[in-house]
């Protein structure tokens, strides 16, 4: 496996900021990544897919890794349901076209997320009423230090809201996923946008409701090959009781929605929105006017000024709110 040096990773990050890795692979099979894992532990290793979830603010002193594990395989079906299997390397929504078109559902809702099938553990990808963590059975991965592979099964993988025991630890790489799917669909109400774009059908199968959701997004994010971006740059916030309260008094119609025992989600596309932040530029990078959640890069190559920005958005909110926004990105 060669090992390339001194390498930009501009190409390598949706943002398209410039960076340089002191060292890069790009191994296709497993037996590749767990040995370039043993032979390169005594480097830091940072692993990528697409990058559409992160940015460099700086040059990356160790070895990325960009694994081009590939292959779908349906590793056993039922009457009822589908266990298929994913390399980490697939390219998310085209994976999701793949099982819409064979009649298995329970991903359609994540249509047009940008990323890799390897990602979407990694953060637990959500959208429009569905997690990807509800339809995962298995991980495969190997050991970041060591290169010996690890198998979590779908308790193992602590999945929560936009995070996962692979986000948590960064021990792992992931080499492939296993999804458990079902072969029968039934349209249920679970998000108002996308209820709205299918209001004139009320049952509709799983092509309308994949092409439902890509017109939505379509609609409200720009496309990271015109306009470089990172998809939501925001975590919703999660509020404790008295922090719900709080923000209810200064903004009595907050969106709020309980995800656990006194504990509550509210919108941080609604907070930017009030703080009246949407559209908003300063130099190079901006808010997309079409989507408060989205920050965009309207023509610098220094993460350091996409970092500038960030901060003024979470210190506007919290001086407002009393809310502290957490960046869904990774920057490095």
């Amino acid at each position: 496996m060669k090992i390339l040096q001194n390498i930009q990773l501009l190409p390598y990050n949706s943002f398209r900021t410039k960076a340089v890795a002191k060292l890069f692979a790009a191994p296709e099979t497993t037996a590749e990544l767990s040995d370039i894992l043993n032979s390169y532990n005594d480097n830091e290793i940072l692993i990528i897919g697409k990058g559409n979830d992160l940015f460099f603010t700086k040059d990356f002193e160790g070895l990325v890794i960009k694994p081009e594990i590939k292959g779908i395989r349906v590793l056993n079906e039922t009457t009822d349901h589908v266990d298929i299997e994913a390399g980490a390397a697939e390219d998310w929504d085209e994976f999701v076209q793949f099982c819409v078109e064979k009649g298995f559902s329970g991903i359609e809702n994540l249509s047009l997320i940008p990323g890799t099938v390897g990602a979407s553990p990694v953060q637990n990808i959500g959208a429009y009423g569905a997690e990807v963590g509800n339809v995962i059975s298995v991980v495969h991965t190997l050991d970041k230090e060591t290169g010996a592979p690890k198998i979590f099964n779908n308790a193992e993988c602590g999945f929560g809201y936009r995070n996962s025991v692979f986000k948590r630890t960064c021990k792992y790489v992931i080499t492939s996923v296993v999804f458990r799917l079902e072969k029968s669909f039934k349209y249920i109400e679970k998000y108002a946008d996308l209820n709205h774009e299918l209001q004139n059908n009320p049952t509709p199968d799983l092509d309308q409701v994949r092409e439902a959701v890509i017109r939505i997004r379509q609609r409200k994010l720009p496309d990271t090959a015109t306009l470089p971006n990172a998809g939501s740059f925001f975590k919703n916030p999660v509020l404790s009781e008295d922090e719900k309260l709080a923000l209810l008094r200064i903004l009595p119609e907050a969106p709020m929605f309980v995800v656990g025992d006194q504990k509550y989600k509210t919108s941080a596309a609604y907070l930017i929105d009030k703080a009246g932040l949407k559209g908003k530029r300063e130099g190079m990078v901006g808010i997309f006017e079409g989507h408060s959640l989205v920050i965009v890069n309207y023509g610098t190559e220094n993460g350091l000024d996409i970092v500038r920005f960030m901060n003024g958005v979470q210190k506007s909110v919290y001086d407002l709110f009393g809310v502290r926004l957490e960046p869904e990105v990774w920057i490095y």
